[in-house]
């Protein structure tokens, strides 16, 4: 499968992408609902794919097979109507007051093909269905995707089940395409037909491929999801008044190995904190198998750094251990470190760790959390704080600065579980992302939408959005002749 025709392949989606951008919004929704039910019937042995590549649980994939059917129904929801597209009429105006206006038409249009570079940790939702390619369909793009390694049976599988809905809905030859190969995902970004790339991975990768999008004749955006460590913080009236706290936090780090991009790898909590939950609910938790044998190595690695780091104290030590295919299977380790032990320990322990691993942090005083944090985690996708109603003047500086450095904030509860929503954030300031945009939620389809404005053109000459006959039926955002006199009265607001 690695051996491509990349040129081809370029071909393809550079065809489809003028008839595919063409197609009605409610043409490509019901599309995107072909592909969602193809893939809620193909489950059964999509799953059992799954489960034998990546390690993951069945009822763990049976909800992430769900996620990602739904994310294609509610992207369909999204642009149905077409609201999406903001379209925005200004009709000509020789009495404005800046000088007489032409007739200008805006509209947001398809950025052409789009790479997607899958995940590992999420074979469904992040995958080759994910939200990434959700999105980019979505906005009428074509979407090339670059398996991932870890689970390449189940990507097949999975693009034959795409490929056919979308034909079947009537979407055009090469709107979607499977490919396979860090060479071959390398020259596809560096193709002159690919004109926006997603990915989500590792900094390193994130950030050598960003590096190349950049550095491409033509440069082209490159939404790179590059890792977290999603901080959080409670204070002292919030471990008291939730008993289940430490418990709650073992479970958030524990589930699916750690292997989850808001896993929380720092729980900050006052000094003097009762922490003799930790190592029961430590070692309630059945050993997991991590998703392949690269993922396995490296976190055993990371994990011997970190206890082999000056401050630490072990709390769960947890464990890791190799089986005969080089599978490794870990329990949850989780130390505690003095907040000054943490600042002077640097990336030792501030790097992410992927994996069952996390580190609780104890701080003499909640005033100088907000400086600390935003010198220590500059950017992340989330970050978390537990405090009572009655502490809110007190950590409002924290809340601050949690905002300031986190795509989504979180108050109370664990970052784990990402809810697929309209209003959903999945981003954050680099070096979570390379562009702080969302890779979840409607918000997304934005992304691979360009702003197009068209002056003076003729009627038969105009994209169905912005004909004043209105094919599509979308809403369209008018302005008329004469408005521009009464600008600053605000409708009576002064």
């Amino acid at each position: 499968m690695t051996d491509i025709d990349i040129d081809a392949v370029a071909e393809r989606a550079e065809r489809a992408a003028r008839p595919f951008a063409a197609t009605a919004p409610r043409h490509r929704a019901a599309a995107l609902v072909a592909a969602a039910d193809a893939l809620d019937a193909a489950a059964p042995s999509l799953i059992a794919i799954a489960m034998r590549e990546t390690g993951l649980a069945e009822g763990r994939l049976t909800g992430e097979v769900r996620r990602t059917s739904n994310q294609l129904r509610l992207f369909a929801e999204a642009i149905v109507d077409g609201a999406y597209l903001d379209a925005r009429i200004d009709a000509p105006d020789p009495e404005y007051v800046i000088g007489p206006r032409p007739d200008v038409r805006r509209v947001l249009e398809p950025v052409g093909p789009v790479l997607n570079f899958a995940a590992s940790n999420f074979p469904f939702a992040f995958s080759v269905a994910g939200g990434d390619t959700a999105a980019a369909l979505a906005a009428g793009c074509p979407v090339i995707v670059k398996a991932h390694s870890g689970h390449p049976e189940l990507s097949r599988a999975t693009a034959e089940v795409v490929v056919g809905a979308l034909a079947e809905a009537g979407m055009p030859d090469g709107a979607f395409q499977l490919i396979e190969g860090q060479a071959n995902g390398t020259a596809m970004l560096e193709h002159p037909a690919i004109r926006a790339a997603a990915f989500t991975g590792s900094g390193r990768v994130g950030r050598m491929l960003a590096d190349i999008a950049a550095a491409r004749p033509r440069p082209i955006p490159f939404f790179g999801e590059l890792g977290s460590v999603n901080p959080a913080y409670a204070t002292a009236g919030a471990v008291e008044a939730e008993p289940d706290l430490l418990r709650g936090f073992v479970a958030s780090v524990a589930g699916s190995a750690g292997q989850l991009c808001t896993k929380p790898g720092f729980l900050f909590v006052p000094a003097d904190a009762d922490l003799g939950d930790v190592p029961d609910a430590a070692s309630g938790v059945p050993e997991h198998r991590l998703l392949n044998p690269g993922i396995g190595t490296s976190f055993e690695a990371r994990r011997a750094e970190v206890l082999g780091t000056d401050g630490v104290r072990v709390l769960a030590e947890g464990a890791v251990r190799v089986d005969g295919d080089d599978q490794r299977w870990a329990t949850p380790t989780i130390v505690e470190v003095s907040a000054d032990a943490l600042d002077a320990a640097g990336d030792a322990l501030l790097e992410e760790s992927f994996g069952p691993l996390s580190v609780i942090v104890r701080y003499d005083a909640l005033e100088a959390l907000p400086a600390l944090h935003e010198r220590l985690f500059p950017g992340n996708l989330t970050s978390t704080l537990h405090a009572t109603d009655a502490e809110a003047d007190a950590v409002r500086p924290l809340v601050d600065a949690l905002s300031e450095t986190s795509g989504r904030v979180l108050f109370g509860g664990w970052p784990t579980g990402v809810s697929v929503t309209s209003a959903m954030q999945h981003g954050g300031p680099y070096p979570a992302t390379t562009t702080d945009a969302t890779s979840v939620g409607t918000a997304a389809i934005t992304r691979f939408l360009r702003g197009v404005a068209y002056q003076d053109a003729p009627e038969s000459l105009l994209p169905a959005p912005l004909q004043d006959a209105n094919p599509w039926g979308v809403p369209q955002r008018r302005s008329e002749p004469g408005l521009s006199s009464g600008w600053g009265g605000l409708s009576g607001a002064f």
